[in-house]
């Protein structure tokens, strides 16, 4: 067991598991926080009968407590990676396990990697997220933690798609409202309450990191169906807020390239969402087996 100091978060602290039972109104409430509605939620599937959405435990990694440094003030969802190995049926039950697994600092920032590990009644693991929470180190005397300017600054612009590439995968445009942040983000928070998000030091709702990070998954499901529940990859930097007065999202892709998988091939793809002016909100990779 690892030995853990009063307020410290070292690697190797095991913050416990939970159990659910993935119910068709746990899958509807997913569907509504993320405008998601595919046929397979709720009918049958590649797989059978109806699968819960390949991230329906998105957010599970918020829901263990002790892993957050003591200053949450402009705290940030700085990166995400998912490794999807089979789907969960609807009416399933399934168990989560969390681990802190890294701790480093970057650019005055001090981060925490969480994992959480999703299995099966049987024990089968079914997925695996890795949360990369950033913290400042000392706050300013003054000013945003982050303000709406930040992503007009050079450093903050990211080309994407550009050279070449074997497909352009069909884009993804949401729409984000304050109800779709109110039913993905339970609870008042800065993630749906201006207030609240004043109170953290950002000048406006700050919409959750993993909501555009769903995005991508529909965009991959859409696209690969079958080879994304079983085998697909994430690795994402979430590197500008999605504000809530932002509007219109839309996740985009291209498939880089083609490589051997045993006997079939995996896509490498390279994905992103981007605001309506083009700013980029997330970058990053994604894969699946064809």
């Amino acid at each position: 067991m690892v030995s853990v100091a009063k307020g410290d978060i070292p690697v190797g602290l095991d913050l416990g598991g939970h159990e659910y039972e993935i119910t068709p109104e746990l899958v509807r409430e997913y569907s509504a926080g993320v405008d998601d509605h595919h046929a397979w939620y709720a009918g049958p599937s590649a797989f059978g009968g109806s699968v819960a959405p390949a991230l329906i435990l998105h957010s599970e990694v918020y829901k263990f407590g002790r892993w957050y440094l003591p200053n949450i003030w402009g705290n940030l969802h700085a990166r995400q990676e998912f490794e999807l190995f089979a789907p969960i049926p609807v009416g399933e039950g399934v168990s989560t396990r969390s681990l802190i697994v890294d701790r480093y600092m970057k650019r005055g920032r001090d981060y925490v990697v969480n994992e959480v590990q999703v299995l099966d009644a049987g024990g089968r693991l079914l997925s695996r997220g890795r949360t990369h929470q950033s913290f400042v180190q000392e706050r300013p005397q003054e000013g945003a933690a982050v303000d709406k300017e930040r992503e007009k600054r050079s450093d903050r612009r990211f080309e994407t798609g550009a050279g070449a590439y074997e497909e352009e995968i069909a884009p993804l445009e949401k729409t984000v409202t304050l109800e779709m942040c109110r039913t993905f983000s339970a609870g008042k928070s800065y993630h749906n309450d201006a207030e609240e998000a004043k109170k953290l030091g950002f000048p406006d709702i700050v919409v959750q990191g993993m909501m555009p990070v769903c995005f991508l998954s529909e965009l991959m499901t859409r696209r690969f169906g079958e080879g994304w529940y079983a085998g697909g990859r994430m690795d994402v930097r979430l590197v500008n807020v999605l504000w809530g007065g932002d509007g219109v999202a839309t996740a985009r892709g291209v498939v880089r390239e083609y490589t051997p998988s045993g006997e079939r091939r995996r896509a490498h793809c390279e994905v992103w969402v981007e605001k309506r002016d083009g700013t980029k909100v997330i970058v990053g990779t994604a894969s699946a087996v064809v």
